[in-house]
């Protein structure tokens, strides 16, 4: 057994001031990625800091119309809350496609946004990990590559590459969604895009967001959706249920001008899964679509402009044309 310390946090700014003064601390809520980590031996963490017990998991109307997620709301109760199912179908369906309902019962929101991107080989110790062990080397190259990344990703030859895939399906609609993050810290509370929370490996592959150590997530806030909007997520995987997207994609369309005739798309906020070290922002497929009336020729267009710089590995060339059908049957839905 590996010793450490426990502590349940008071309010935000104790766990706030427990992080900063217990160096390597970490944050357990739901715990349902970190757990399983420790009980691997990828994660041994000095000490943990409980805010389960917080006032975090409320889920609230805004002033200006945008919703604020609780960070320790459940994800099956995210999923299942009447404004949620209403405004934003893609963040209902991505919650509910994510893991099972018994880990959706328990994870947190800000937990899911907070898990390791990671593969077989990170939560494998015996090998090999540029995320567990920078300069390691990265056992995926020349390995098992079904589920990674095709989108952004760095030179196999960089003594630090990784080219695991973020897990999240919460994320992937929450950067469709152009949602917000609120964190608190030693100095006070900020808020930064989701976008801009996660990290490509860089210099640094064991770091997967550009939170401190001592940042504790507080609030997830996502915009009103655009009068006349829809949106969906979908997920393909090798299984019904408890398995990370092959791809995934989630998206939201506003229609524009006449619509007798079909109209053209106004507005189009995408983003992929399954495909990046990060969720991915589609913004080449978005580009294309603006403007334009909706067919399948113009979807594939789409598809193939957000595709042009994809790198796949030895062993999942297959998820080009994937991405290309998954985005194509998720666009022609939402504008039929």
């Amino acid at each position: 057994m590996i010793p450490f310390t426990y502590e349940r946090a008071d309010d935000v700014a104790s766990a706030v001031d427990f992080l900063r003064d217990h160096p390597g601390a970490k944050l357990l809520a739901g715990g349902t990625n970190l757990v399983d980590h420790m009980k691997l031996g990828v994660a041994n963490p000095p000490a943990l800091v409980d805010i389960s017990r917080l006032p975090l998991d409320q889920i609230s109307e805004n002033a200006d119309g945008s919703l604020r997620l609780g960070a320790t709301a459940r994800n099956a109760d995210t999923a299942a809350h009447p404004l949620v199912r209403r405004r934003y179908p893609i963040l209902a369906r991505a919650l509910l496609a994510g893991a099972s309902p018994q880990l959706r019962n328990l994870a947190t929101n800000a937990g899911n946004l907070l898990q390791r991107t990671r593969c077989v080989y990170f939560q494998d110790v015996t090998t090999p990990c540029n995320k567990r062990s920078p300069g390691s080397g990265c056992s995926a190259i020349g390995g098992y590559t079904r589920y990674h990344a095709i989108l952004g990703t760095p030179d196999a030859d960089d003594p630090n590459t990784c080219v695991a895939t973020h897990p999240s399906d919460m994320a992937v609609a929450l950067t469709a969604l152009d949602a917000r993050i609120v964190v608190q810290g030693p100095d006070g509370e900020r808020e930064l895009d989701v976008r801009a929370l996660y990290r490509h490996p860089g210099e640094h592959p064991d770091l997967d967001t550009v939170l401190d150590p001592h940042d504790v997530i507080v609030a997830i806030d996502i915009p009103a959706p655009p009068a006349g909007s829809v949106s969906t997520y979908r997920k393909v995987r090798d299984r019904a249920s408890y398995a990370f997207a092959l791809v995934s994609v989630g998206a939201e369309i506003t229609m524009a001008g006449d619509t007798t005739d079909g109209g053209t798309i106004g507005e189009a906020r995408i983003a992929l899964g399954g495909v990046a070290h990060k969720p991915w922002r589609a913004e080449r497929a978005e580009a294309v679509l603006r403007g334009r009336q909706p067919s399948r020729e113009l979807f594939t267009e789409a598809a193939d402009a957000e595709l042009a710089d994809a790198r796949p590995l030895d062993g999942n060339e297959f998820k080009i044309p994937l991405v290309r059908r998954t985005l194509s049957a998720v666009l022609e839905e939402l504008t039929r």
